[in-house]
């Protein structure tokens, strides 16, 4: 039997991880502003619920006033256990609103049968919260994407669309209405378990709707599962690469002047920000060269009264 004083230990340790890497993330995109009241979108899975309770403890000590509501869209799928979330945010004694629209029946009437309704779905829902966030008088949308949902999709933008694209942490909606932010960025879904399954919350499956799975998807999370088993660190140095761009050494002719580029051309703030090709002017094992460790990310003081 696990001793009990040990558990405590590690939950803590997990709980001040996670605050750590949201309020990091928060502070390092602008995510939340003072006066801000922002939209928790809470599906019943691991991850909003975690991104939910980490906001609820940050709000308490962040040196900023926000407001939380939660919503939950409510799509009539079959056998979905409506009186779940309504109790839940009950006992947090926070703003809540169900919202209660029946996309399920149209996505079964457009979708073939055995054909994946996610890409539907998505984009039936999106416009619902959007609406949902005017209503509410909501400045930000949060929602429960971490950090392997972002590098899954990075990797899927590169192998199936030829984009250097992955999902950004913060976003104007195309309507240009909404901010979205995602404060789980920098969280490793790993953590997001392991705190779900510390606090035991009260998870509804995400396959009641009866879709196939984004197969591609999967693949993408199953290679990068592969690769930090065989290559610790691997995965983190995959996310950390998208914080250091380097528009000079690829091919977008929109973010650099290649037609321009001459001996004559000013690259001294290129070279100072990108060290250009010293790698291989050095001779160095650029792969040999990356720090092991993982970046240290600062989080929220607590707020003085």
């Amino acid at each position: 039997m696990a001793d009990p004083r040990k558990q405590e230990f590690e939950d803590n340790k997990l709980d001040k991880k996670l605050c750590r890497l949201v309020g990091q993330a928060i502070t390092d995109f602008g995510m939340i502003a003072d006066g801000d009241k922002v939209m928790i979108c809470l599906s019943g899975g691991k991850d909003s619920y975690t991104m939910l309770d980490i906001l609820l403890k940050l709000r308490e000590r962040a040196p900023i006033s926000f407001e939380l509501v939660a919503v939950n869209l409510d799509q009539k799928q079959p056998n979905f256990p409506e009186e779940i979330l309504p109790n839940y945010l009950r006992k947090l004694n926070i703003p809540f609103h169900i919202e209660e629209q029946d996309t399920y029946s149209i996505v079964k009437r457009v979708i073939p049968e055995g054909k994946t309704t996610c890409g539907l779905c998505s984009r039936l829902r999106r416009g619902i919260l959007y609406r949902v966030a005017d209503e509410l008088g909501a400045s930000k949308i949060a929602l429960g994407h971490h950090r392997d949902d972002i590098l899954e999709t990075l990797l899927l933008n590169m192998f199936y669309a030829g984009k250097l694209k992955a999902m950004p942490p913060k976003l104007r909606s195309d309507d240009s209405k909404h901010i979205v932010i995602r404060p789980l960025a920098y969280v490793p879904e790993k953590l997001i378990q392991r705190y779900a399954d510390s606090m035991q919350f009260p998870i509804i499956p995400c396959d009641l709707c009866g879709s196939q799975p984004n197969l591609q998807r999967a693949a993408m999370k199953k290679m990068l599962q592969g690769w930090e088993r065989a290559f610790p660190g691997r995965v983190e140095n995959l996310f950390r690469s998208l914080h250091h761009i380097v528009p000079s050494h690829l091919m977008d002719q929109t973010l650099f002047d290649f037609q321009g580029l001459t001996l004559n051309s000013d690259l001294t703030r290129l070279i100072d920000s990108f060290e250009g090709d010293r790698a291989i002017d050095e001779g160095e094992d650029a792969c040999a060269s990356v720090a092991s460790d993982v970046i240290q990310f600062a989080f929220i003081p607590k707020k003085v009264n």
